[in-house]
């Protein structure tokens, strides 16, 4: 295959995340021409994307005010787009971001490559001192997320989300034991028990103990759900929604019997691969939790319930600008049937924990809410501070765990989290 230039990619990739609706992991990463680039253009062209995406509110507001009318494609405005971040936000150097962004331009818009280039030089020149006088957070978060992080958390912490939401976040690892040692090895940090946090850079796989499954790639904020069912050891556990498998990782190294559910057949497949990586066994099935059951009761269900993922937007820039409030209620909907069915699999007595990786309350606790004054036989089992060993996240009045980008600002934050145990009565 010929070799594409970072730009040349980039540029693809935004037209189909933002044109088409794709999701920009899946989209990069599967691009067929990423294994052309050397390892430092592959890197550049992420780093273009991540930081075209977190701040497209600023871009596109810059744009407007130095462009009389729209482009006449979406692809010329992305191709700006993406020049425009390297000379704001990017420190690339002017000349080249705009020669480089304009040989692009002549690849793909012959005809508009003046027009593209008079954008740059404007924005080169001008620019760095309009963003000045820009307000970030508010143009970054579609109006929409910021009305409903501010009602549900107040003024101060929505600027503080959306301030989270700008910048890199680092890499989480849950390692299975000796977790100083991994941090020394790896160059990071110890977050909380088993969770160590480095500096994102290189590839994951040439990182020490990759290959002999010592750890496995997991937001510490991820990790809590487990810890919150408590000693697993010999307990027949199904983990639904289960890929790609950072939770089951953590239930089969605790010592549980795990049945793995995934819906798609492919996410299961990666499932599988990750968990021969790690040396770990659990029973995989595919099949949908909302008519899947065990052969019979289990003694704790997970359900991590698919989601908007507005927890995720520090490492998925693309959700702010692909999710709208409709999809928030599908998916409460959703989960609420999901969580019916997960206290049908589970014994009396027994455990579900409920997991969600999105910021919205809807869902949430209004799920936790709706699901107990609908007479679903469960009632909450609060967390204590001491099961969280210490990480500084909040626990509402009703005993249930909120994490927020915004914790553990310090150390580069956290994903969004709601998680709520309950136990069938």
């Amino acid at each position: 295959m010929a070799t594409i230039s970072a730009r040349r990619l980039a540029l693809d990739v935004l037209d189909r995340v933002l044109g088409q609706g794709q999701p920009f992991d899946d989209t990069f990463a599967g691009h067929p021409a990423l294994g052309a680039l050397s390892p430092r253009d592959r890197a550049f062209a992420r780093l273009l994307l991540t930081t075209t995406l977190r701040r497209l509110g600023q871009i596109d507001a810059l744009m407007a005010g130095l462009v009389a009318s729209p482009p006449r494609s979406a692809s010329i405005g992305n191709l700006l787009r993406l020049g425009a971040a390297q000379l704001l936000f990017l420190d690339t150097p002017p000349h080249a971001a705009v020669a480089e962004t304009v040989a692009l331009c002549a690849h793909r818009h012959r005809s508009v490559t003046g027009f593209a280039n008079a954008v740059l030089r404007r924005i080169a020149r001008d620019g760095k001192a309009a963003i000045a006088s820009q307000d970030p957070l508010r143009l970054n978060t579609p109006d929409w997320l910021g009305e409903s992080w501010r009602e549900a958390y107040g003024e101060a912490r929505a600027k503080a989300i959306a301030a989270a939401h700008l910048g890199e976040p680092p890499l989480d690892l849950t390692v299975r034991q000796d977790v100083e040692r991994w941090a020394e090895l790896l160059d990071g940090m110890k977050i909380f028990d088993h969770s160590v946090r480095r500096a994102v850079g290189g590839a994951v796989e040439q990182l020490p103990g990759y290959g002999e499954g010592a750890w496995w790639v997991q937001d510490a904020a991820a990790a809590l759900p487990v810890r919150l069912l408590g000693d697993v050891a010999g307990r027949q556990v199904s983990d639904l929604c289960a890929a790609p498998g950072g939770k089951t990782a953590q239930l089969c190294v605790a010592g549980a019997r795990v049945t793995a559910l995934e819906v798609s057949a492919k996410r299961a497949g990666r499932l599988r691969e990750n968990l021969a990586r790690l040396r770990l066994d659990a029973e995989v099935v595919v099949g949908d939790a909302l008519e899947w059951r065990p052969p019979g009761p289990q003694d704790a269900v997970l359900l991590d319930a698919p989601c908007t993922a507005t927890g995720t937007i520090r490492r998925h820039p693309d959700i702010a600008w692909h999710k709208t409030p409709a999809d928030v209620a599908r998916m409460a909907e959703l989960q609420g049937r999901l969580l019916a069915a997960a206290v049908e699999m589970v014994e009396p007595g027994g455990l579900v924990v409920y997991a969600s990786c999105s910021l919205q309350p809807e869902e949430g606790p209004d799920v936790i809410a709706g699901a107990l004054e609908a007479g679903l036989p469960v009632e909450r089992l609060p967390v204590q501070r001491a099961e969280l060993d210490g990480l500084a996240v909040d626990i509402t009045p009703l005993g249930d765990v909120r994490t927020l980008p915004c914790q553990l600002a310090e150390q580069g934050g956290l994903d969004g989290f709601y998680i709520a145990r309950l136990r069938r009565r």
